[in-house]
């Protein structure tokens, strides 16, 4: 067999994007307004009891379609639920939440005890030789979904007991996730909802989009969009990267240039390209701005000669 390797470029692909938080902190409202910005037909799996269907009649909030699952919430009861989803034509799922799958009931950890006690005599290791291949596969099919996904999971604080001048303290270390530990390395993009002001920050972003942000993000059809438009651009390739670089920093008036910005937007740059261009962009309306402001000195130096 004969392996070839070819340069790196990113293709349009489809979404795959964590919400986690405590109770309340808006995790189906942001994962509803991202969805309606992202556009298309949308089913959401509902294992929290309706509370998804609360928010179908709330103004701004888009149309949707649910699917209740019940207990017990296997690892293969939610693959055959994302599969339901598919041969519906659905564009958009969102799995509220995944956390069921996981520690509720029939989920992950109480399989492995049911499992132990039944036929390893209480040895979890063993059980949960027969437990990875299941949840995997249930990870698997939502990576490999052709639909756009969006997941909730619950996080809770995690405390830990340190000594402290002889005494016992405990101590805030954050917030974990429950579900598997490594979770986040499943998705593209994995948003943390503080529960004050249903802020949003951005723990994992492989689209460069939010990691450079510094002020609170709130989560909106437009945030949705923008993810959207960079799901669906390819990139660009060395070459053109190269001709994008060349036009901006060779753009001969403040118009040729801000049509260059345009231009740029619109391509769906990485962090590192974008960051780049920006800067010769940024250097370019400085030179070019630099240039105006000595020929108009020019000229009113002349007319103050010709008077």
């Amino acid at each position: 067999m004969t392996f070839t390797f070819k340069k790196a470029a990113r293709s349009a692909s489809k979404l795959r994007l964590a919400l986690s938080g405590t109770s309340g902190s808006g995790k189906t409202y942001g994962a509803l307004l991202l969805a309606k910005g992202i556009g298309g037909k949308i089913a959401v799996i509902d294992t929290e009891r309706g509370s998804a269907s609360l928010y179908a009649d709330m103004s701004g909030m888009p149309e949707f379609d649910v699917l209740d699952l019940d207990a017990p919430f296997t690892p293969e009861r939610y693959t055959e639920a994302i599969k339901a989803a598919e041969d519906a034509g659905y564009d958009i799922l969102i799995i509220d939440s995944m956390t069921h799958e996981w520690n509720g009931k029939g989920g992950c950890l109480e399989e492995v005890e049911r499992i132990a006690k039944a036929r390893y005599r209480g040895n979890s290791w063993s059980a949960w030789n027969e437990m990875t291949p299941r949840h995997r596969q249930f990870v698997d099919a939502m990576l490999t979904s052709k639909l756009h996904i969006i997941a909730t999971m619950r996080s809770k604080t995690e405390m830990a007991q340190e000594d402290v001048n002889g005494k016992k303290v405990i101590k805030k270390l954050g917030m974990k996730v429950e579900q598997r530990d490594g979770v986040d390395y499943e998705f593209t993009i994995m948003f943390d909802l503080v529960h004050d002001g249903h802020f949003a920050n951005a723990s994992k972003d492989r689209t460069g989009l939010f990691s450079s942000r510094t002020d609170p993000l709130i989560l909106t059809p437009e945030v949705g969009a923008e993810i959207k438009k960079w799901l669906d651009s390819a990139g660009v390739t060395p070459d053109e990267f190269a001709d994008l670089m060349s036009r901006t920093i060779s753009a001969e008036t403040p118009d040729e240039l801000m049509a260059m910005g345009k231009e740029i937007a619109s391509k769906g740059l990485c962090y590192e390209d974008r960051e780049k261009i920006a800067q010769a962009f940024r250097a370019r309306r400085h030179e070019l701005e630099q240039a105006m402001t000595e020929q108009a000195t020019q000229e009113e130096a002349n007319n103050g000669i010709s008077e």
